[in-house]
């Protein structure tokens, strides 16, 4: 396996100690010199297989408040109404708060769930990874979708794994992305925004110097092998053939450096700090949305952004109004650039928060927790756009119509990548045959049917 000096974190811990990140920093072969680019001028570039399926999730730490983005109640009493007017969309009919003009823009190309009505009471990313609201109850932990993906569809190819993570590790430790599972950590995401950034550069190895010193290291993993029961060579091998992939081919590493797109589709999409998170949550960088396409086109299957900070307890129409222009401004850029590239077929975009806010607000002018109810915004996919799914009653309380589960939304996804989870038979750690998805569940058929 590939050697590493690096200190590890809690986040993702195989079972010896190391973080599966840690295992593709190359870095730490303890060479010097020679940066990525240079190496790769050795090797033609390859363009990424066209057509594959993907998905881009939006996840908005904290709670998004659903009564003040996309279903506006107009009619609800004063202490519950809020401060945003509704506005006109591209689809007659259809109203969505003032704050997101570029939603409005696209409203043929997006549709919105309004009667997410299952979810658990917390905040953590869990649900919103994996479709389950206990990811630990099976043995090893429900796996993320994306780590789902890796197992049933790998890598388009080897430059690029299937499952790229562009979250930030955040200050609330539950916000951060589950795991792999049970599937096990050879299907964890490679996470370019954390320790791993590093990855990238390789120091100081002609591509002659890297084949020996792959072999190398096969040779003294070999003595290993008849006494590891756990497992855990079998995912080293998958980090070394990620890690040798990555070096010798430029997809990922030129997919990460936006600064290769033009000056005016840089400023489409907009910039955020990455160096400062908001609240306990992620920083606001849009600029990720733009990075996530990037990341498509050079083959990932699945990438995965957390943005900014949604738990608002307390002067919510004012950061409303300094952070919702942003957030449409970035994702109406990233839906209009998939329609203008030919990718909207393909690539399936859904954003949506672990639950919806209080219909009344509090002394603090804020909204407080409320699973009863929340919304989605799903966009692509060759789904039908354009419309609403469900109704909230009159102050944005409970389901009127419609009632959809985060199960619903994970069987859309999967339907839409072209995954038949019935295909082979999952066990979790004590042997359990498990469903990613409850067979009781079908896709949203308003969308794909």
């Amino acid at each position: 396996m590939l050697s590493v000096v690096s200190r590890p974190s809690s986040r993702q811990r195989l079972c010896s100690g190391l973080r599966r990140r840690d295992a593709l920093h190359i870095g730490s072969l303890g060479l010097a010199g020679l940066s990525l680019p240079q190496l790769l001028k050795a090797e033609q570039s390859r363009p990424a297989s066209p057509g594959h399926k993907s998905i881009i999730m939006i996840y908005l730490c904290g709670g998004p408040p659903h009564q003040d983005m996309y279903d506006i109640k107009t009619d609800a009493p004063r202490e519950m109404r809020g401060e945003f007017e509704a506005i006109d969309t591209a689809v007659a009919g259809i109203r969505i708060g003032e704050l997101l003009p570029g939603i409005a823009r696209n409203m043929d190309k997006v549709a919105i769930i309004r009667s997410l009505t299952d979810a658990r009471n917390a905040h953590d990313s869990g649900q919103c990874m994996t479709g389950h609201r206990d990811p630990k109850q099976a043995a090893g932990g429900w796996p993320h979708f994306g780590s789902v993906v890796s197992h049933y569809q790998g890598p388009v190819h080897p430059g690029t794994p299937p499952f790229v993570s562009l979250c930030y590790d955040t200050k609330h430790r539950p916000y951060i992305e589950p795991g792999p599972g049970f599937l096990g950590s050879r299907h964890a995401a490679f996470a370019p925004k954390g320790p791993g950034r590093g990855d990238l550069i390789l120091q100081g190895i002609t591509a002659e110097r890297l084949l020996e010193r792959r072999r190398l290291l096969a040779a003294f993993d070999r003595f290993r092998r008849s006494a590891d029961a756990s497992g855990t060579m079998t995912g080293m091998d998958t980090f070394t053939d990620q890690a040798m992939g990555i070096l010798t081919s430029p997809e990922l590493f030129n997919a990460l450096d936006i600064s290769q797109e033009s000056p005016a589709t840089l400023r489409r999409y907009g910039t955020g700090d990455e160096n400062r998170p908001r609240g306990d949550a992620a920083p606001a960088c849009p600029q990720n949305f733009l990075a996530a396409r990037r990341l498509i086109e050079a083959g990932a299957r699945v990438v995965t952004v957390n943005y900014g900070f949604w738990d608002w307890h307390g002067n919510c129409f004012g950061l409303g109004r300094q952070e919702m222009p942003a957030f449409d401004q970035g994702l109406s850029a990233l839906i209009e650039d998939l329609h203008e590239r030919g990718l909207d077929q393909d690539v399936t975009v859904v954003v949506w928060g672990e639950f919806g806010r209080t219909p009344r607000i509090n002394d603090k002018a804020g909204r407080d927790h409320w699973p009863s109810v929340c919304a989605a915004l799903l966009a692509g996919g060759g789904m039908k756009t354009g419309q609403v799914i469900g109704a909230t009653d009159r102050i944005g309380a409970e389901a009127a119509d419609r009632p959809v589960s985060f199960q619903e939304v994970f069987a859309t996804i999967y339907h839409n990548l072209g995954i038949r989870l019935d295909s082979d038979r999952l066990f979790d750690f004590r042997g359990v045959p498990r469903r990613v998805i409850d067979d009781s569940v079908q896709p949203i058929a308003e969308l794909v049917g």
